[in-house]
């Protein structure tokens, strides 16, 4: 056993309320000098204050002492917090730098807001947002799916002339 193992046991060895390792601390003691000097005076001092009368409390001593626990004002939950300050630096810090790199775009090269090449990628990103929007509703569109395919030769109706009139032929236009 090392003295640092014995010094933290060696008083409640001289207390006699050490259980297993007792033995352990006697062995040490009969070889190691400077702890069996050590625990020698802290019989000397067990034995001091054991002749010290033991001072009992008065009767309401109990009551007081609750009564004036009671009456302490609550302190704040976060009050080891403010205490320490060089933690409540850190963590402004700490947060301040979370939310910077929040902010901060992703993958995205940094330009000059007047710069030609992000006007172009915001007209580009806009340009044909119609056409995305349409595609999300045809796309999710059921009706669609019931539809027959037409034929690639009937794919677009002749067009007619506006002054012309619909004939019964069949749309060859009277010739």
């Amino acid at each position: 056993m090392k003295c640092e193992e014995v010094s933290k046991e060696l008083v409640t060895y001289i207390d006699g309320r050490t259980g297993t390792g007792t033995r352990r601390v006697e062995e040490h003691l009969a070889v190691c000098e400077a702890c069996r000097t050590r625990a020698e005076e802290f019989r000397k001092i067990s034995m001091v204050l054991d002749e010290v009368p033991a001072i009992e409390p008065s009767f309401g001593f109990d009551a007081r002492l609750r009564q004036r626990i009671a009456a302490q004002p609550r302190r704040p939950r976060f009050v080891w917090f403010v205490r320490q300050p060089r933690l409540a630096l850190s963590m402004a810090l700490l947060a301040a730098l979370a939310i910077m790199v929040a902010k901060l775009p992703l993958g995205n090269p940094v330009a000059r807001p007047g710069s030609a090449a992000v006007q172009q990628e915001d007209f580009n990103a806009i340009r044909n947002l119609g056409v995305l929007e349409n595609y999300d509703v045809v796309t999710k569109l059921g009706a669609l799916s019931d539809l027959t395919a037409m034929p690639a030769n009937d794919a677009q109706p002749p067009l007619r002339q506006p002054n012309q009139q619909p004939s019964s032929d069949g749309g060859n236009g009277g010739a």
